[in-house]
């Protein structure tokens, strides 16, 4: 008789142990650090933001806890609301530049076979201090700048002109600040993209214009959303842009909130200003993430359209 077939089992094969199941999950454990980084430095803040918001102003700075809705109440002040609709509005402008330049500069690297030499080109001003390019700019643009002397050693004016601290400069010097940021996000969209379209549209009739209104704007409208996300959430909140060159008459929030913090030492209304800024800003990316999603999901149905069709035939 065999030992597999003995009465007392003994020669049964012993069970293999699933040594996955006894392994431990050690994602959670992995990803801690960075829970407790966000949370400090991310989430406490915007708590103490909250908070500060619904005190009442401390008479000598700070704030006493108390409850109080004067710092909201202040938010009703005309020359706030002004100031507000100025911000929204130069936010606007500077992001709509922004991208009407980005667009073409990406597609002219994306079609390039340089893209390394011109990527390292639009890297190189984050090599310089943000400051140091705002002054650099006030420098060209001064009475005594570079650009009024040259118009004025050609001839072609007889007096300084005033280009700085002015609204038009604000939204010029932001443009050149933020250019970047909506370049690359908008090459590396189109760098994906397949010319052959452009190619076929073209064949098809259309105009070179019309090649691009209709099939390539449609399929990098992801890369777009992330560059007017990068833009105009920095350009939203500018403090150094208007008070270094656009003066008292193009103060933005930003400017309100650093003058309530060091000034006037009303914290309660710098927080409440602060949470304005939160607020448009999260709707802004709620309204991208939606536009997304939906171009997401519009692209998918299409696809499943297109392999149905393919399957019937």
């Amino acid at each position: 008789m065999s030992a597999e077939s003995e009465p007392g089992g003994a020669g049964k094969k012993a069970p293999i142990k699933n040594t996955a199941a006894g392994k431990r999950n050690y994602g959670p454990l992995y990803s801690s650090p960075m829970a407790v980084w966000f949370t400090i430095f991310f989430f406490a803040p915007l708590i103490i933001i909250v908070l500060y918001s619904f005190l009442k102003k401390g008479l000598y700075g700070g704030v006493e806890w108390q409850f109080s809705l004067d710092a909201y109440k202040s938010l009703a002040n005309p020359s706030f609301l002004i100031i507000t609709g100025r911000t929204i509005l130069t936010s606007i402008a500077a992001t709509i530049i922004t991208i009407m330049i980005a667009l073409p500069c990406g597609y002219y690297m994306a079609k390039s076979r340089n893209q390394t030499f011109l990527l390292l080109l639009i890297i190189i001003p984050f090599w310089t201090n943000f400051l140091i390019r705002v002054f650099a700019w006030m420098n060209i643009l001064g009475n005594s700048g570079f650009l009024n002397e040259f118009l004025l050693r050609a001839g072609l004016i007889s007096d300084y002109i005033h280009f700085l601290y002015n609204q038009k400069v604000v939204v010029l010097v932001l443009v050149y600040m933020y250019l970047p940021y909506a370049i690359l996000p908008l090459f590396s969209t189109i760098d994906k993209f397949d010319f052959s379209l452009l190619e076929a549209a073209r064949d098809l009739g259309a105009t070179k214009a019309e090649s691009m209104f209709r099939v390539l704007l449609p399929n990098i409208r992801s890369g777009m959303y992330t560059a007017v996300l990068f833009t105009f959430i920095p350009i939203f909140g500018a403090y150094a842009v208007p008070l270094l060159v656009g003066g008292k008459d193009s103060y933005m929030l930003g400017n309100i909130i650093a003058d309530q913090l060091t000034k006037s030492r009303n914290w309660p209304l710098a927080s409440a200003i602060s949470m304005v800024l939160t607020l448009v800003t999260t709707v802004g990316v709620m309204v991208m993430m939606n536009l997304q999603r939906r171009d997401a999901s519009r692209l998918q149905d299409a696809s499943r359209t297109t392999d149905v069709k393919g399957a019937a035939k």
